[in-house]
């Protein structure tokens, strides 16, 4: 049996934790994994629950936080290095940016015999100005020199990693898409529907759109909203939105729809408010959530793989969403949904406008959608996946060789 040192920069909602917990809790017999995580900044829903129902106990490393602080981030690296000598995994596998920088660092430094890092999405554009982006990449690229193996989650984000920013060389990049418990979203959805809108003040007839994720700049939040201003404009029949998620920019997005005329609503402290926009705050229930409603939209200026596109088309629901990361990885343009160029908001509505007027366009969408994620994105995919990318390094390192192929998705 293998042992894997596992470090993920922080349990929050979202598809990273979904990856780590599943790969922690289901890579036995042949491995056995100690999962340690970073603590969550004050906005952010916590995730410790996803772990708790796969009966894992991650250990916290409370000073490994999301943003640079040098004292904590040297105090974190001594931790991990202790906690590689006392456990002494035969793999370390870091996710993300920070949990990828003081994990590489300490395993080489502890002299592990493999090390794998996950980009869950890049921070390499639309994060930072040009100055602090360069910086980063030249760190990505010093970092990759410590991997043995990179794992890219789309092909997309393969290309930006190998060609465009130059990280590492094609060869030490494999793509493995995220995988998840996807079974949930398509069984008893009527129910399901009825709780989310009971809850929420939705009426039953009404057509509802909704986002779903952080409220943080990148997300763009604001052309969620102008694209509600225009439906709203256009439509004939009862058009509302829901925003599902929390965040530090929850009171820009309040100022935003002032402007453009949306009333809203804030459900923590006003419930049930009859307004064209509801933000929900955190909602643990995802499948509920999509249950209820009918059209789900991403407006993205950056993604690594799009999770809540992924749930809505297993959820049978149609998406519309902006070319950026894994997107078209995930979703078929004209087939599962619609995919536009960032910014472009006038095409984004008209896609949007043209599934409120087609009942029967969002349910044939919505059936191709759950056939396409469920045969990419499941759990055991990607268990399978990532023990055949692991296994094949132990067993070409035996004869001082990387593996053949830079791409490890299985059929």
């Amino acid at each position: 049996m293998y042992k894997i040192l596992r470090i993920h920069n922080r349990l929050i909602v979202g598809g990273p934790s979904h990856n780590v917990t599943l790969l922690s809790a289901f890579l036995s017999p042949e491995f056995e994994t100690k999962l340690l995580v970073g603590k969550k900044d004050r906005f952010e829903k916590d995730a410790t629950y996803i772990a708790e129902r796969l009966g894992l106990t991650p250990v916290e490393i409370p000073e490994m936080r999301r943003s640079i602080l040098p004292f904590n981030d040297i105090i974190a690296y001594f931790r991990i290095r202790k906690i590689i000598r006392q456990y002494k995994p035969d793999i370390v596998h870091t996710h993300a940016s920070k949990a990828g920088a003081i994990g590489r660092l300490a395993a080489r430094a502890e002299g592990v015999k493999l090390v794998v890092h996950t980009f869950h999405g890049h921070v390499f554009h639309s994060y930072f100005n040009k100055f602090i982006s360069g910086i980063i990449v030249r760190v990505e690229r010093f970092l990759a020199r410590k991997t043995d193996a990179i794992i890219a989650i789309s092909d997309s984000q393969k290309t930006e990693l190998s060609e465009v920013y130059k990280i590492a060389p094609a060869h030490k990049v494999f793509t493995i898409p995220l995988g998840f418990n996807l079974d949930k979203f398509s069984v008893d959805q009527e129910i399901k529907r009825k709780i989310f809108r009971n809850k929420y003040g939705f009426g039953k007839n009404e057509l509802l759109i909704g986002i779903i994720g952080r409220i943080v700049p990148i997300k763009n939040h604001d052309m969620f909203l102008e694209v509600a201003a225009i439906i709203k404009e256009r439509a004939n029949i009862v058009v509302r939105f829901a925003i599902i998620g929390d965040g530090e920019s929850r009171q820009m997005v309040e100022k935003k729809a002032g402007e453009l005329g949306l009333s809203y609503s804030y459900f923590i402290t006003h419930p049930q408010q009859q307004t064209d926009v509801v933000v929900t705050s955190w909602e643990t229930e995802i499948d509920q959530a999509l249950a209820g409603l009918d059209i789900v939209l991403l407006t993205s200026h950056n993604e690594g793989t799009p999770v809540s596109l992924i749930e809505a088309q297993a959820a049978s629901r149609p998406v519309v969403c902006t070319n950026v990361g894994g997107v078209e990885d995930a979703v078929i343009h004209g087939e599962t949904g619609y995919i536009t160029q960032p910014g472009d908001v006038q095409t984004f509505a008209n896609y949007v406008f043209e599934l409120i007027e087609d009942a029967s366009l969002r349910e044939q969408m919505g059936y191709k959608g759950h056939d396409y994620v469920t045969r990419l994105y499941s759990r055991q995919r990607l268990v399978g996946d990532m023990k055949k990318l692991y296994l094949s390094f132990f067993e070409q390192k035996m004869h001082n060789r990387v593996p053949a192929t830079a791409t490890i998705v299985s059929e």
